[in-house]
């Protein structure tokens, strides 16, 4: 992730208020992205309860370590994304080496496929919801309702070089889901965290 001079103001006052300890601001950021870390977690897991533990896990290393995050080094919202990402694979990783081992195999190969088609789909899922609203309006008119880029253009009321030019874009970006890596972010690890992992 490259860094920036002037980080967003509100992802800045949130680490200084999360770093003074204000449980308000837990609360603020937790009502604000709680549905994106739930949401990141299930996509990797497959399991409601193991995704609430999840979300629980990452407010609490918010909470218990604030300067872990460093605004300089991009969106507040991206280095969540990563940490859920993180754990996520973790707790699978962990989950899936148990039952490998309750099974008496050892398949590692398998476990790896799985654990990058769950983040693919993670960071599919993350680029889909961050891309901007007009991007996203296109594909999910060309997709999901299988409208081609004429149709597309007549129902977003834009010229039809606008919609292939939205649907082009949206997709250059989708298509940074396989290639990327393994987290949303640029790497497995959250800015300003320790590469362990």
């Amino acid at each position: 992730m490259a860094k920036r001079d002037a980080p967003p103001r509100w992802d800045r006052k949130m680490q200084q208020r999360l770093a003074r300890g204000e449980a308000a601001a837990l609360g603020e950021l937790y009502d604000r992205f709680a549905s994106l870390v739930h949401g990141l977690a299930h996509r990797v897991l497959g399991d409601e309860r193991a995704a609430d533990g999840i979300t629980r896990e990452v407010f609490a290393h918010v909470w218990e370590n604030p300067e872990s995050y460093d605004p300089r080094q991009g969106p507040l919202r991206s280095w969540l994304a990563t940490l859920t990402h993180r754990l996520a694979v973790q707790r699978l990783r962990t989950t899936e080496i148990a039952a490998l081992a309750s099974d008496g195999t050892a398949d590692t190969d398998r476990l790896e496929r799985k654990v990058h088609r769950a983040s693919v789909a993670a960071r599919a899922d993350y680029i889909v919801t961050s891309m901007p609203t007009p991007l996203r309006a296109a594909l999910e008119l060309a997709y999901f309702q299988r409208r081609d880029y004429r149709q597309t253009a007549a129902d977003l009321g834009v010229t039809e070089d606008e919609a292939r030019r939205r649907l082009r874009l949206g997709l250059q970006l989708l298509s940074t889901a396989h290639e990327a890596g393994p987290g949303p972010g640029s790497g497995g690890t959250p800015p300003g965290h320790g590469g362990a992992r």
